[in-house]
């Protein structure tokens, strides 16, 4: 034993001898300093940048005539003095110039990092990145960069790490101001081929693309990726307007760790492989597409797996599982999905948990006591329409909870004192449910709160608003939309510890005059006292304390007065005075604002330099107002970023800027309804037409409808009645492959609905494909209606589950624009200001269409209401109509219809109007209960009609039975008369040939 551990030393005696040889060794030969070039191509990019912006530190080092290799963020190789390594990243300098082309010199770059630093959305350069042939890292997030990502870039085999991201993130400022911020403009960068880029890059093993705009590449990008890089681990594609599926060759790039593709338009469903092909998997990112169907369950069980996000995709479903101890989740994330049932108690096996999500309104039961014992959790986010009982007590255990919000649940019940206790809380939320009480003194005790959200419950009381001074680090509050009267308090001095409050919403408080406290806030960045009755006018302070602002909404009040000048000194982003009492000529934001609402007041005038301060302007509402004049040729000029222009119902006149039309390829929404606007409508709009909305009904407009209306694609409402136009049924307009809206009422409209001319057989020359809305009355229409156009109306027919409820479009800071038209609908004229999507109505009444109702009608099943009434329409009644399930209202009158009722259309159990009057109907009025609501008034003027509600009876035998008889009786009595009048006449002749014979002879 002791020989061997003596032969055991003297080895390890040897080794160390050695080890310390090549130590003195290495030691004794200096590493090759950096070489002349490689320090003037430094110099040179040095240069290239601000010296007065960044960090200042960055380049002390980089002097002249020094080793380039000990400069700050420089490495070296070793053995030739070349740069291999260059990392700047985080330096926040700028270069407005772009990249130094100088940089391509340093050819032996394994490692660069250019990432946050400001390039001045310069170009890439198209040439240069070929050259670095030993780049293995690359990072250029976060650099302002534009143009497209040069080909260069993808043609280094050896490049393990790409990143060209731009950074961003989603920051709630309340419930309904949400702002994305990031660092540069979205999309600056573009990949036009996406294989191109990747072919080569056979190593890569991370791929961070973020606002990187690859559109381009269509539904291809998931093969490209699967084909090209098998060795891939990190892939980071989020917000870059992907679309298609995620495809099934993605099961082979079994390496994956990360998958991130959170905010673009991917579609399909989830596929299974997700939880078995990438057995390293731990984050998963799918936030924010538009996914569909059932959610795998197996994916929430993957034991690798530690933030799973699928929020913000409405059209997922499924079921939370049974969560085992062996998992690694901490972050799960499944609000605003169409996730329902239980919530397991398993979930508090879950012990890493730190974030849960569970903001899906479908969940239904008790909340699990289990997830009281989560004591890492930090985020608990809880909605649920069907959620019953109070807020659980179990809630106070968890003692690390940041942030707590329960919403659009179904919990009731006051908030407990206990609340108080957590103390750790920076978000508390507590929305539309259905809690109740008064708001407990204790959440004072919550100083490290930042945002409270109370609205939409059913508190009561009064509230000081000096009470939550506690808070210093206050700032968003929400008591919007209780049973609460806010006041200002007995020390208003106090509020000025709340120095930090940013947005403030007291919508429908009870509030009868403008908080004067407020004037001590002077970080406020949004208000909201709208719904309350402030009267007089608004105080000097607000225009002078705040002037630059994202959100003043003073709407539904009683204002009569700004308190200053027109012109306001100020900048408001979204400035919302409508339904007041303003009078005078229109304010305006000097300083630009995006969304200007002055709807419902009784302004009088537009300030000639109006336009000028519109810049910025996407949102422009003014209707309902006193509003005359010209409408302003100015308003072409300046108005190049608006979205929507609302100037309905005031007393405009003259003829519409043809300037307005002609160049709309930002314009989604024009509104000149209920004018006395002229001339003919302007034919010049361009290709790029990004119309949706235009409604010119009500004025007094002559002419054609422009044919140049054909390149608004997107149109989705078209509303041209109640004008002077003269022109034939626009079967042109079917071109428009969104249209659901076509409203030519009370026009001059002449000739029949569809000319023989039109092909519809081999084209789709009068296909309405989308037409949900048809409303063609009070016109000259002539002629039979065509069986042919009316089995055209495909989506009369069958209904599409992909499409929101109602016809409205979001805009900036969350503000709606909810489509409007004016029908007639159950024998009433009225205005819809909400268009459900299941709205379908036909109304061609009061025009000169003749011979018999088209059978096919009965082919639209999905037809709310139909008007056909006040033609010369005859024939019977389609027994086809009984198909109409969901008719509402059917109105036949004043034709010339003869026959009976049909039988089928007392099985119509929704029809709750019925006009069949003033026809030539006969027969037993069918009987059901849904018949048996109609008055006499339904049936007046049709004279053979017998049974309820008419007053005139059906005979024992059954008025139906005996007409038969009547009719078959006539028929034979026609017949023997015909026969003996035919027999008679022979005879006759015959007596008189043989009588003339006979008097011959």
């Amino acid at each position: 034993m002791l020989v061997i551990l003596l032969q055991i030393h003297t080895i390890y005696t040897l080794s160390v001898a050695v080890t310390a040889n090549s130590a003195s060794m290495s030691m004794s030969t200096p590493p090759v300093p950096c070489l002349v070039e490689q320090a003037s191509s430094l110099l040179r990019l040095k240069h290239s940048f601000s010296s007065a912006v960044g960090d200042l530190t960055t380049f002390q080092s980089w002097i002249a005539g020094t080793d380039c290799c000990s400069w700050e963020g420089v490495s070296c190789g070793n053995t030739d003095g070349r740069v291999t390594s260059l990392d700047l990243g985080g330096r926040q300098l700028q270069a407005g110039g772009g990249l130094e082309p100088a940089l391509f010199n340093l050819t032996s770059l394994s490692h660069l990092d250019l990432s946050g630093n400001d390039f001045n959305m310069s170009q890439l350069p198209s040439t240069g990145f070929e050259q670095l042939t030993a780049l293995t890292h690359l990072d250029l997030s976060d650099t302002n960069f534009a143009g497209s990502v040069p080909s260069g870039i993808g043609r280094h085999s050896g490049l393990v790490y790409l990143d060209l991201s731009t950074s961003f993130y989603e920051y709630d400022y309340d419930t309904e101001n949400k702002a994305l911020h990031y660092s540069y403009s979205i999309w600056q960068l573009s990949v036009p081929n996406m294989a191109t880029l990747l072919a080569n890059l056979t190593n890569l093993e991370e791929l961070h693309l973020g606002m990187v705009n690859l559109s381009a590449s269509g539904a291809g990008w998931c093969n490209d990726l699967a084909t090209f890089n098998p060795k891939i681990q990190v892939l980071s594609l989020p917000y870059c307007s992907l679309g298609g599926q995620i495809c099934k060759s993605l099961s082979a790039l079994r390496s994956l760790r990360v998958i991130e593709l959170h905010y673009n338009h991917l579609s399909g469903s989830v596929p299974e492989f997700l939880a078995s092909a990438f057995p390293n998997l731990t984050v998963l990112e799918l936030s924010r597409n538009k996914f569909e169907g059932q959610f795998p369950p197996i994916i929430l069980q993957h034991k690798m797996l530690q933030t799973v996000d699928i929020s913000e995709n409405l059209g997922i479903s499924g079921v939370l599982p049974n969560f085992t101890e062996d998992s690694s989740l901490e972050n799960l994330f499944v609000n605003n999905t169409n996730f329902s049932g239980t919530i397991p108690g398993s979930i508090g096996n879950l012990k890493s948990l730190k974030k849960l999500g569970l903001g899906a309104s479908g969940f239904s039961g008790i909340l699990p006591s289990s997830i009281g014992e989560l004591k890492s959790l930090e985020l608990l986010d809880v909605s649920g329409l069907q959620l019953v009982g109070s807020i659980p007590s179990w809630i106070s255990n968890l003692t690390s909870l940041r942030v707590l919000r329960f919403y659009y649940c179904g919990l009731s019940g006051p908030v407990p004192p206990w609340i108080g206790n957590l103390t750790n809380l920076t978000k508390l939320a507590l929305f539309s449910c259905n809690f109740s009480g008064t708001i407990p003194p204790q959440i004072s005790n919550l100083t490290q709160l930042q945002m409270l959200l109370l609205q939409s419950n059913s508190f009561i009381g009064t509230v000081q608003l000096s009470a939550f001074s506690t808070m210093q680090n206050l700032t968003v509050l929400n008591l919007s939309n209780n049973e609460l009267q806010v006041v200002d308090g007995e020390n208003s001095s106090s509020l000025m510890a709340l120095q930090k409050l940013e947005y403030l919403r007291l919508v429908s408080c009870r509030l009868s005059s403008f908080p004067k406290t407020l004037r001590h806030l002077n970080r406020i960045q949004g208000l909201d006292l709208s719904d309350n009755q402030i009267h007089g006018a608004v105080p000097e302070w607000v225009w002078e304390n705040w002037k630059d602002i994202i959100l003043l909404n003073l709407s539904h009040n009683k204002f009569s007065s700004l308190g200053s000048d027109p012109l306001l000194p100020v900048r408001i982003e979204y400035f919302d005075l409508s339904f007041n009492n303003f009078t005078g000529p229109i304010p305006i934001p000097r300083d630009g604002s995006v969304t200007l609402d002055y709807s419902s007041n009784q302004l009088s005038s537009i300030p000639l330099d109006y336009s000028t301060y519109l810049g910025i302007t996407r949102f422009l509402k003014a209707s309902r107002n006193n509003l005359s004049g010209n409408i302003s040729t100015l308003i072409c000029g300046k108005f190049r970023n608006l979205e929507v222009i609302d100037l309905s119902y005031n007393n405009f006149s003259g003829a519409i800027p043809s300037c307005l039309m002609k160049d709309v390829s930002k314009l989604q929404v024009l509104n000149l309804r209920g004018n006395k606007l002229a001339g003919e409508l302007p034919d010049n709009v361009n290709k790029g037409c990004a119309l949706e909305v235009l409604d010119l009904s009500g004025n007094w407009i002559e002419g054609k409808i422009p044919r140049s209306l054909v390149a608004c694609k997107n149109l989705q409402l078209l509303d041209i009645g109640g004008n002077q136009i003269s022109d034939s049924f626009p079967c042109w307009i079917s071109a428009l492959p969104k249209l659901q809206v076509l409203v030519l009422k009370s026009n001059k409209f002449t000739g029949q609905l569809l000319h023989p001319s039109y092909d519809t057989v081999d084209g789709n020359k009068c296909t309405f494909i989308e037409l949900r809305i048809a409303d063609i009355s009070s016109n000259n229409f002539t002629s039979t209606l065509p069986e042919g156009w009316f089995m055209m109306l495909k989506s009369m027919m069958t209904r599409s589950d992909n499409e929101a409820l109602v016809m409205q479009n979001q805009y900036y800071h969350g503000q709606t624009y909810q489509f409007t038209t004016t029908t007639t609908y159950k024998g009433k004229s009225m205005t819809i200001q909400k268009i459900l999507r299941t709205l379908v109505l036909i109304d061609i009444s009061n025009n000169a269409f003749c011979g018999t109702i088209p059978e096919s009608i009965g082919d639209l099943v999905l037809l709310l209401g139909l008007n056909m009434s006040h033609n010369a329409l005859a024939g019977p009644i389609p027994s086809q109509f009984g198909s109409l399930k969901q008719l509402e209202s059917l109105d036949l009158s004043s034709n010339e219809l003869s026959g009976e009722i049909p039988e089928e259309l007392a099985s119509l159990n929704f029809l709750s109007t019925l006009n069949l009057s003033y026809n030539m109907l006969a027969g037993r009025i069918p009987e059901s209960s849904q018949f048996s609501t109609f008055s006499n008034s339904s049936f007046l003027g049709n004279t053979g009609l017998c049974g309820l509600p008419v007053s005139k009876q059906c005979s024992n035998q059954t008025e139906t039975n005996v007409l038969h008889a009547l009719d078959n009786d006539f028929e034979d009595v026609l017949l023997f008369m015909f026969t003996a009048l035919g027999f008679g006449i022979f005879f006759s002749i015959t007596v008189i040939v043989i009588w003339g014979r006979d008097s011959t002879k």
